[in-house]
């Protein structure tokens, strides 16, 4: 027999695979022999784990390093056993726990160098956060430098103010301060801040600007701040905004300025019947009966009907109620004379013209103003030969159009709501 020494197993990772080289120093010349694993591999690579004794090697099998390997000339098959360096420390606690390790299947391997790759990335990982990211302490004292750049609404509004309240701003500027400002008043509170710094008054200033821009955003910024804020409704009136704006009305001579102006009455008269009143007596409604006069084209006409609408609503939605709260609100209303003024400034025979527009909104607007003035407009309208022809031409024409509605198949139709809003009329005039 011929005895060779296994001086080294040496290991080379490929991509997808694992090559075993075993080399001997037995001669002149060197046998390799290669087993790789690969993905299409389905067996085991098998590691031998040498013992004192002689074992046969299989075709295939692998060998640590530093084991002795002969070639048995009988038998002509390989045969390992533990080197002289193995035999020395070699110890059966050892031998077990390379035993359960002899065979590693390709999934294993392949778990493990992902393993080892994995940790290599997480490391740098880590060093490139560490790089990428500030410490914690740091960033929380930049927020809190930060938060002191941040401008809430009151710093805001005040710098606005301050801008608008200086005499050398130019109409650009000053139309920049209030379309800032519009937006911020949307909010209550926001609203009633700019009552308590006083911009009240700077805003109602604007409305006697030369510039029609600026009275148009002033107007604006009135309607928008007044809008279901009644702590600013009082503000207004007792800094008497309703005759400035009865005076902006008045005198304003572009449309769209004169929209602006009407939507601000309008929100300062809604649900507060000291300011209706008080509108009453300054001759309000007789200059409402003069814009819907001079308006052809109708678009202050709707608004204004629309208010008409809205005041005499709700005056009389609070009849059905009987707590305190609301009857002192009745008591309150009492006192505005509407009904007295409609008759007198002429408005049951001015409403019925705006049934002549074109525009079915406007049709809608006239139709339901109409039904809530029929108390105490009746005998007027029963009188207006013209409104009652109106009203039997308007059925016709809204009933052929709910009949082209029910052929396309269409239900809950808009024109069958007008039908029904002209009927409602038509028997209360009967």
């Amino acid at each position: 027999n011929s005895i060779g020494n296994c001086s080294a197993l040496i290991c080379f990772q490929s991509e997808g695979a694992l090559t075993v080289v075993e080399s001997t120093d037995g001669g002149d010349e060197e046998e390799e022999e290669e087993a790789t694993v690969g993905d299409e591999d389905e067996g085991h690579l098998e590691v031998v784990q040498p013992t004192e004794l002689w074992q046969t090697l299989k075709p295939g099998q692998a060998v640590p390093a530093g084991s002795h390997v002969r070639l048995n000339l009988q038998t002509g098959e390989r045969e390992v056993r533990l080197g002289e360096e193995q035999l020395k420390y070699w110890s059966q606690e050892h031998r077990e726990e390379q035993e359960a390790l002899s065979s590693f299947s390709p999934d294993e391997l392949k778990r493990a160098m992902k393993k080892i790759k994995a940790d290599s990335i997480s490391a740098e990982q880590q060093a490139s956060a560490g790089s990428r990211f500030r410490p914690l302490e740091e960033l929380k004292k930049d927020m809190a430098e930060l938060d002191l750049l941040v401008e809430t609404d009151v710093q805001i509004m005040k710098r606005l103010l301050e801008q608008l309240n200086n005499s050398n701003a130019s109409p650009e500027q000053r139309v920049g301060v209030l379309q800032e400002l519009e937006y911020l008043v949307h909010q209550v509170d926001n609203a009633q801040t700019l009552c308590a710094m006083g911009g009240l008054q700077l805003v109602l200033g604007g409305l006697n600007s030369s510039d029609f821009r600026v009275q148009e955003n002033s107007a604006l910024v009135l309607g928008s701040a007044l809008s279901s804020n009644p702590a600013v409704q009082v503000q207004a009136v007792e800094n008497g905004a309703l005759q400035t704006l009865l005076t902006a009305l008045a005198t304003a001579q572009p449309l769209h300025v004169r929209k602006k102006v009407l939507f601000a009455v309008a929100s300062l008269l809604r649900h507060f019947p000291l300011a209706q009143q008080h509108f009453l007596s300054r001759g309000g409604l007789q200059l409402l009966a003069a814009l819907f006069r001079q308006d052809g084209g109708g678009v202050l006409r709707t608004r204004i009907a629309t208010m008409l609408y809205d005041l005499i609503s709700e005056k009389r939605g609070l009849e059905a109620f009987l707590d305190s709260a609301h009857q002192e609100r009745l008591r309150q209303y009492s006192r505005v004379s509407l009904q007295a003024e409609l008759l007198e400034d002429g408005w049951c025979l001015l409403v019925p013209q705006l049934l002549d527009s074109t525009e079915h909104d406007y049709r809608e607007k006239a139709l339901r103003t109409l039904l809530a003035m029929a108390p105490v407009c009746l005998q007027e309208f029963r009188s207006h030969g013209s409104l009652l022809d109106s009203l039997v031409s308007l059925r016709d024409q809204y009933q052929d159009l709910v009949q082209s509605e029910m052929i396309l198949g269409e239900e809950n139709s808009y024109f069958l709501e007008m039908v029904e809003l002209i009927d409602a009329l038509h028997v209360k005039m009967k």
